[in-house]
């Protein structure tokens, strides 16, 4: 089974690390996102890899190009022009890397790589989040559904300190330090998809403008084709600075929930 990553936006709300690469190479630990999101695939047996780049796309042609020789001990014999690799460390890992354009939108994206994903179901996600989810179990979920689409749902916990305070209030009774959510369910990704659920993305609207999480998936809902399976440990995006050095501070504690390899 092949894992599809978007790996062309922007990045935007985490423009100190994004002006000079895409956010998906945004490093934890000194390897990109990208890296430990692959990594999770990999330790549940996925090692094929459809990458959809876009912004600063060459960055992530340079890392995979470089791979093996930085995850591997290397002498350089300069007077012969010689290089001997010993011990290489790298994953078995096959990456197709597509350029599927700096603006277009999600749909568009997974509709641009269909010619490398094939006829057989796959995985999909973004590249920007990390999770200790069960991907072995989400592709058994997914299979006994019967559906063209599963997604991963989690309850993502609150951010911020809550208080309460009725109309009038000045003086608070009970604070809580970013408690659990409001008990909705949200989409964090890590889909596993039928390859007919792309026909799902519209051509005549223009398929560069046309984000999954609408038209697509709303149509494959209504047709009810879309199954959620819900995840209830780890789930943490990067979508902003304060997210990043989350990530950073659990990778180095040695107890990020994500590392299952």
């Amino acid at each position: 089974m092949k894992a599809v990553i978007l790996a062309g936006g922007l990045g935007t709300r985490l423009s100190e690390e994004t002006s000079i690469r895409p956010k998906p190479m945004v490093e934890i630990g000194g390897l990109p996102i990208l890296w430990h999101i692959m990594k999770v695939y990999s330790a549940h047996g996925i090692n094929e890899f459809v990458i959809c780049c876009g912004y600063k796309a060459y960055v992530i042609k340079e890392f995979f190009n470089n791979y093996f020789l930085r995850m591997s001990d290397v002498t350089f014999d300069m007077r012969y022009n010689q290089m001997n690799i010993h011990g290489a460390k790298a994953e078995p890992w096959k990456v197709t890397l597509a350029d599927t354009g700096e603006t277009t939108l999600t749909g568009g994206r997974l509709k641009r790589v269909r010619e490398y994903i094939g006829k057989e179901t796959f995985c999909f996600t973004y590249g920007d989040g990390v999770s200790n989810v069960n991907i072995t179990e989400l592709i058994k979920f997914h299979k006994e559904q019967k559906t063209l689409v599963t997604l991963t749902a989690v309850q993502p916990p609150g951010r911020f300190g809550a208080i309460e305070l009725a109309q009038g209030q000045t003086k608070i009774d009970s604070f809580q330090e970013k408690p659990e959510g409001d008990g909705a369910y949200i989409n964090a990704g890590f889909f596993v998809v039928e390859p007919e659920a792309i026909d799902y993305v519209p051509d005549d609207a223009g398929e560069d403008s046309v984000m999954w999480e609408h038209t697509p998936l709303q149509k494959i809902a209504h047709d009810g084709q879309l199954s959620a399976f819900r995840h209830d440990g780890f789930w943490q995006p990067m979508d902003t600075l304060r997210d990043k050095n989350y990530l950073e501070k659990l990778w180095h504690s040695g107890q990020a929930p994500w590392k299952i390899w």
